[in-house]
Formats: structure tokens, C-alpha cells, sequence
């Protein structure tokens, strides 16, 4: 496994940019970190995770699809795509890299969404292993070794030294951009350090967090639950959750006239709304009660169901630290659990 000393983390970022676009964590004014494209001066953030998900690389909260010039009867559609340029995100955690695996499952199927993909074949997806889980952090319940994330090429610390290591031709493209500033390197204190990384890992207070009581074939029993009522009581339906979540895929598209043509959007919606997916008719799950439930019922049960048991949710921890009334999918499975 090749090596580059952490105090020269700059100077592969910069022999990096050289080549593509590069973006890192890097910590925002107001707290939390999030992904930046690098530039000099730009530092590697510490922070165990961004606030918002890599997901937006690929899925972004509002793009413009299509315009349309509108002369008397005659409609032109315009694409307004462009080739978008190669790029690399690097330090991506376990749980975003798992997520990008869910958001293929659905745009990437059959029909492609050529938005997606074209964003996702342009990208470099450079993983990060965490040495420093929280006590929010539940991606084991998902079969997820934080230590050992997937991705392009992943990067692992012993404190000292940074190591990588490439999986696809994406990844050894970008690990020979930068082969120039690494050696060769002993994995005997990473092994140490990840080790130490499972340890904290077993004794997080969601370590035993179970899926045992979830997916397709539940699927009666945990519709007509009677706790759904109590557990959505509380919720205030802000759409906070969806919105910090990597796996949510949901989105609305609208035109805008702006007296020069029409421009239509795609721009994330939620579930947990009163006009989500509002057609002529209007939105067919009409109760809060309802909305909440269809959001965890669709991480837990629906989405294994048609994906050969695989869960909706990677345990990013990221509703369980931003609810503000901390409702999360972990309180809803421990409450809907079979003792």
C-alpha cells in the first residue's frame, strides 16, 4: 500500500488540482464542514462527517433540466447540458460512498436518468476511513465497516501518514497523478489503528442496533402498526431529515415562464410534505400520520423489498443529530422492534 506523510496532505491536493477538479471537506464558518472545491489554503476539515451529503455532486437540490422558446405556436426545446469536466471528490466517509450504491439502484436503472449518470461517470469517488466514529453513528446495522469504506480508491490514517489504495481504473488514474510524492508503506500501525476503530465501533451506544425486525416480508405487520400514530405525533413535518439524508431520492419538477421562454427545474422534494408528489387529484397520503410513515416505511421496508433485502439507510447519523425534535429512523426501529 503506497503512503504520503500527512504534512504533506497540501502538496498531493495541489498535484491533484493539477489534473482535475478537486473538491475536499473543509470546515465552514458557522460550524460543521462541507465539500469545497480546493483551492490554496484550503484545509482537510477534521470533522467526522460534511453536514450535507456527497449525494449533491450527483443529485443536486436544484437543477435546470430543459429550457423551451416559445414563438407564437412554434415550441423549441433547448438542452442546456454541457459535458461537465472531470473531477474528484476526495475524503468521502463509508456511509456517503454506500449511499451512492442506493442512488444507482434508481438512476441508473432502467430509464437512466442521463443527468445522474453523466455526473457519476465523470466523478472520482476517493473514500476516507474513519479513525473517529460519534455516538450518532449507527452504518454497522447496515453491514457497513466504517474502516473499510468502498469508493474509486480509498485513504486510510495512522496519525501520521496517510495511505492509499486504488480499487478501480478511476481511482489508479488518480493515485498516479500523485505516485510522484508516495513511497511505499508499512501497514503495521494502520492495522493497529483500525483495530482500535472497531473497538470504539463495538461500544457505540447504537452498536446492537438491529434490522432483524425489518424488511419486504414485514411489511403487513409494520404497515398497520399502531405506533406509527404516537411516533409521528411529535414530528413537524420541516423535511430536515430528507434533506441531510444521502440516500433520499425524491424530487419535484416545475416550470417557470421568465418572459422570455419556460425553464423547468428538478429540485429535491420530501415526502414528509402535505403537496409531496400533488397531482390533479392531490397527495394520496393525506395525514401526517401517513407521510411519516411512508418515509420509514420506505427505507426499512419497501426499498429491501425490491432490492434483494438491502436497506434504504447507510447510518450516517445525520437525522439524529439535526431532527429538532429528535425523531429518527433509529427510534422509530427500536419502537416498532419485536422483542
Amino acid at each position: 500500500m503506497l503512503k504520503i506523510s500527512l504534512e504533506k496532505l497540501d502538496d498531493l491536493f495541489a498535484l491533484a488540482a493539477q489534473k482535475q477538479t478537486l473538491y475536499i471537506p473543509a470546515d465552514r464558518k458557522d460550524g460543521g464542514a462541507e465539500f469545497t472545491k480546493w483551492e490554496n489554503g484550503i484545509k482537510l476539515s477534521n470533522a467526522l462527517n460534511t453536514v450535507r451529503s456527497a449525494k449533491d455532486f450527483f443529485f443536486p437540490q436544484t437543477e435546470n433540466l430543459v429550457d423551451f422558446k416559445m414563438e407564437g405556436k412554434n415550441i423549441e426545446v433547448i438542452d442546456i447540458r454541457e459535458e461537465s469536466e472531470d473531477f474528484v471528490i476526495f475524503g468521502v466517509r463509508a456511509c456517503d460512498a454506500e449511499s451512492f450504491k442506493i442512488l444507482d439502484s434508481v438512476y441508473l436503472s432502467d430509464p437512466v436518468d442521463s443527468y445522474y449518470k453523466n455526473r457519476r461517470d465523470h466523478a472520482t469517488v476517493v473514500t476516507m476511513a474513519c479513525n473517529r466514529p460519534s455516538e450518532t453513528c449507527f452504518c454497522s446495522a447496515f453491514g457497513i465497516d466504517a474502516t473499510a469504506p468502498d469508493g474509486d480508491a480509498a485513504c486510510y490514517s495512522d496519525g501520521k501518514n496517510l495511505f492509499i489504495e486504488a480499487f478501480t481504473d478511476k481511482g489508479k488514474a488518480f493515485v498516479d497523478s500523485v505516485t510522484s510524492l508516495l513511497e511505499e508503506g508499512d501497514t503495521a500501525e494502520l492495522e493497529a489503528v483500525q483495530a482500535k476503530t472497531k473497538e470504539i465501533l463495538s461500544q457505540l451506544p447504537l452498536a446492537n442496533l438491529s434490522t432483524d425486525s425489518f424488511g419486504g416480508d414485514k411489511l403487513n405487520e409494520l404497515f398497520n402498526s399502531e405506533k406509527w400514530s404516537e411516533l409521528s405525533e411529535s414530528c413537524l413535518a420541516c423535511g430536515t431529515c430528507t434533506f441531510v439524508c444521502p440516500t433520499c431520492q425524491c424530487y419535484d419538477i416545475k416550470d417557470f415562464n421568465t418572459g422570455h421562454g419556460i425553464k423547468r427545474f428538478r429540485c429535491w422534494d420530501s415526502c414528509m410534505y402535505s403537496d409531496f408528489t400533488k397531482m390533479a387529484h392531490g397527495n394520496p397520503r393525506l395525514t401526517q400520520v401517513e407521510r411519516f410513515r411512508q418515509r420509514f416505511m420506505h427505507k426499512l421496508v419497501y426499498y429491501p423489498a425490491n432490492n434483494n433485502g438491502k436497506f434504504g439507510c447507510v447510518g450516517c447519523g445525520r437525522c439524529l443529530s439535526k431532527c429538532p425534535i429528535s425523531m429518527n429512523i433509529v427510534k422509530v426501529m427500536k419502537a416498532l422492534e419485536v422483542k
